[in-house]
């Protein structure tokens, strides 16, 4: 059985027994902890976040030391520009005791509950879908816009042109083109 768990920040995968090097915890040395997992997995399936209730991860710290030295070197050339520093992580060993599930029955239903669920949103759907043909009210689609260039145009021309001079007078358009195009149109 393996446990995902979030320590200082990180996520670690842990089994029992697992030693890990993590960032300084504020507890003394052979002190326990108990941490709540992310994530349980390794038996039949995973399981998640609601089904953790009461899902428990022991550990214990073995010690603090300082990590390896880390040197850090900064350099601009043909500017006489060099710093050098440096550090030492303050680290933590800790050691994975035990890994609890929780309870049997959260993580035995767990499974069920799922499926029930699911078996809920299928049956909905097949109720709203006889409801609506029983009644003959389909799902409309959307109404598709036409693409017919011809209707573009005479609309265009309808909204946006003014007509002046005789032209107007006649009740025609001003440029003698456009007259013909426009009875094209509507025919």
């Amino acid at each position: 059985m393996y446990a995902v768990i979030d320590l200082g920040g990180k996520q670690y995968r842990v089994e029992k027994g697992d030693e890990l090097v993590v960032d300084r915890l504020d507890q003394q040395e052979g002190d326990t902890l108990t941490l709540a997992p992310l994530l349980i997995g390794g038996e039949k399936r995973a399981v998640t976040a609601g089904e953790l209730k009461g899902a428990k991860v022991k550990a214990k710290v073995g010690e603090h030391f300082l990590g390896e030295k880390v040197l850090v070197f900064k350099y601009k050339p043909k500017r006489g520009y060099r710093r050098r520093r440096g550090h030492r992580s303050r680290l933590s060993r800790i050691t994975i005791e035990a890994i609890t599930a929780g309870s049997a029955k959260a993580v035995a239903s767990a499974g069920g509950k799922k499926k029930a669920a699911s078996a809920k949103a299928k049956a909905k759907e097949t109720g709203k879908e006889k409801k609506a043909a029983a009644t003959g009210k389909a799902k409309a689609e959307p109404a598709k816009a036409s693409s017919g260039k011809g209707e573009a145009k005479e609309a265009k021309a309808a909204s946006s042109k003014k007509k002046t001079g005789k032209a107007a007078a006649e009740g025609g358009s001003a440029k003698p083109g456009k007259e013909k195009k426009a009875k094209e149109a509507e025919k």
